[in-house]
């Protein structure tokens, strides 16, 4: 059975206790569930393969379907992947927030392939949620890599959650700790750029809009 904490109505500076117990159990390879700015996460260290295994089992999820991350910063994002004029000039403008870029694996490689479906790019973003963007720089202020996996609190195929309460409902039994927030405040998806290649790609247009990302990349 997870342990469920309810920190709805509370600033970040109140539940610093129960962020520290987060990043514990980070640390200790456990799965936890969390409000990010559209939608719930579940996520773990994405260096410790077992939590990636039990994530892909958890959700029934394909195995060549690799994992988006969420970063603390723009630093410790170059650590693990290469960023081009493209990707540097969305992450200036539009991180901390609703932006995920698609972007080449730096080597030697801190994320394995079995994180990212086997492939060579990752898929990274820095969010804009207080709770989860403090946790991230707790876990650089540790000397660890603030870096966790951020994939959808669903199971395949299934809308994501997007209350604690709906979370905990799916997944209190099968994870290890929830933090439960309430509802997001957006439940539009984020933004997927690819910036893989010369000219940038939009795989997924959310609450930042094409015209927006072009608007950037033109300046």
């Amino acid at each position: 059975m997870g342990f469920l904490i309810k920190i709805a109505g509370k600033s970040v500076d109140e539940v610093e206790l129960f962020l520290d117990i987060a990043v514990e159990n980070i640390i200790e390879g456990k799965i936890f569930a969390f409000p990010t700015d559209s939608v719930y996460g579940l996520g773990g260290d994405p260096t410790n393969l077992a939590v990636a295994d039990r994530l892909y089992t958890l959700k029934f999820r394909e195995r060549s379907k690799g994992f988006l991350l969420l970063v603390s910063d723009i630093e410790e994002a170059k650590k693990i992947a290469v960023f081009n004029e493209c990707a540097n000039k969305l992450a200036a403008k539009f991180w901390p927030g609703q932006l995920t870029l698609i972007l080449e694996k730096r080597a030697p490689y801190q994320i394995s392939a079995e994180v990212t479906g086997n492939e060579k790019t990752i898929g990274l973003r820095v969010p804009k949620n207080e709770l989860i963007l403090r946790i991230l720089h707790k876990l650089k202020e540790v000397d660890r890599l603030g870096v966790i996996i951020g994939t959808s609190a669903n199971y395949s195929g299934e809308p994501p959650c997007v209350s604690g309460e709906e979370v905990s409902r799916k997944f209190l039994g099968p994870i290890d700790l929830i933090i439960d927030s309430g509802t997001t405040k957006s439940q539009v998806a984020t933004t997927i750029v690819d910036c893989t290649q010369e000219n940038p790609k939009i795989l997924r247009e959310g609450i930042i809009s094409e015209d927006n990302i072009m608007k950037v990349l033109n300046e």
